[in-house]
């Protein structure tokens, strides 16, 4: 929805899913869904995106959220990478990966998160498909919402 309506997204959060265009059907979504997304669309508009993957997940590859990552910073030109190595507290290692322009507006966050499966990263204990060891996906992507929607060019509704 994002690469489709940029005018109207402030960023777009994408947890344990595929790239745009990596599917076309049922089969292909499966494909890309077991094996990690072979090719995908480029050309997209820069829409700040956040992604969380776990580096375990056997429902999602995550060969794709390194591929929604590329497909984010893609369209941008000279973005620096910062890699961030954390520790949730009694939780998950993860590996943030933050692309930044030359301001230092981050442009896209990938979070790989070590040793965790297909779960949300900081769910409830008591929701199925949840890890409640972290890092709070939840709580990351409505700060990087927030950030995005207060530089002026974008409004929250």
């Amino acid at each position: 929805m994002g690469a489709a309506y940029p005018e109207l997204y402030v960023a777009v959060g994408v947890h344990s899913g595929l790239p745009l265009g990596a599917a076309r059907d049922i089969p292909s979504a499966f494909a890309a869904m077991r094996n990690g997304a072979v090719g995908g669309r480029g050309g997209i508009s820069p829409v700040p995106t956040i992604i969380f993957h776990g580096d375990q997940d056997t429902t999602v590859h995550p060969a794709n959220g390194n591929a929604v990552a590329a497909q984010a910073v893609a369209p941008a030109a000279g973005l620096r990478p910062t890699v961030i190595r954390g520790e949730v507290p009694g939780g998950h290692t993860y590996t943030r990966t933050i692309h930044a322009d030359a301001s230092g507006r981050g442009l896209c966050e990938h979070w790989a998160i070590h040793g965790t499966g297909h779960a949300w990263a900081g769910g409830s204990r008591f929701g199925s498909y949840t890890d409640p060891r972290g890092p709070d996906a939840t709580r990351e992507m409505v700060r990087f919402f927030f950030e995005h929607a207060r530089d002026g060019t974008a409004t929250v509704p």
